[in-house]
């Protein structure tokens, strides 16, 4: 009797426990998984306000540095326009010098025409000595050259000493003389027949080393006023002086 009272005790005693439990458990489930909920949503939220801020840094950097950019941009664009005016100015300028100093020139040349004994050398033409000279404004062969000079009744430089080579190189052009070697190789000849006999060649030149020949005498205004004669291809476009004896 005692042992079933005994077990009576015991089986009611475990009911209550295993009730307590799952009273116990049943309450305090839904109140740990919203407190789980909450620590979530407060963390997703504050990783969410560290991507904010972050993502303002970044966008802050780059307006900064793109407004530093525009700044170089159009500081830039400012110096070029000033120097594109500069150098129109100075465009301008240039060519009101080049207009000025082509009028004192003719009016240089026509003085002088003034002044010499007649017959004298007409605008355009330079007189030294006993002739007027001719300087071309374009480049030609060494035959177009010299048919120019006939057409204005001269021809070709012929030069007799050594002050009208020197006159002749201050001129500061590289150009055709009348001094040629076409008719036989190594025979020097100006245009009027003379054969050359004062020469004022550079080392080494006469060197006929083009591969058509190098027939026509040019004075090269690179070198020294006596050693400035070069040997060059005929076909070759260069200026020229033109020479008339008055």
């Amino acid at each position: 009797m005692d042992d079933y009272i005994n077990n009576q005790v015991t089986e009611e005693n475990e009911n209550r426990a295993t009730r307590r439990v799952k009273t116990e458990t049943h309450r305090s489930g839904p109140e740990d998984s919203g407190r789980r909920l909450y620590r979530m949503v407060a963390v997703s939220f504050g990783m969410l306000c560290v991507l904010q801020v972050t993502l303002n840094i970044l966008l802050r950097l780059v307006y900064a540095e793109r407004d530093q950019l525009q700044t170089s941009y159009n500081n830039l664009t400012v110096e070029r326009d000033q120097l594109q005016t500069s150098y129109n100015t100075l465009t301008e300028e240039r060519d009101q010098l080049q207009t000025r100093y082509n009028n004192l020139t003719k009016e240089r040349d026509r003085l002088q025409n003034l002044l010499c004994e007649k017959p004298c050398c007409f605008d355009g033409w330079r007189k030294f000595d006993s002739s007027c000279y001719f300087l071309s404004t374009e480049d030609k062969t060494w035959e177009e050259s010299r048919q120019d000079c006939l057409k204005r009744g001269a021809d070709l430089v012929i030069i007799n000493s050594r002050e009208e080579q020197e006159f002749i190189f201050n001129l500061n052009k590289r150009v055709w003389i009348g001094l040629t070697d076409r008719q036989r190789e190594g025979t020097w000849k100006w245009v009027d027949g003379t054969t050359l006999t004062t020469e004022y060649w550079y080392d080494p030149q006469p060197n006929n080393s083009g591969p058509t020949g190098e027939d026509c005498a040019e004075i090269n205004n690179d070198q020294r006023p006596l050693k400035a004669w070069n040997d060059s291809p005929c076909n070759r476009r260069l200026n020229w002086i033109c020479e008339k004896v008055v």
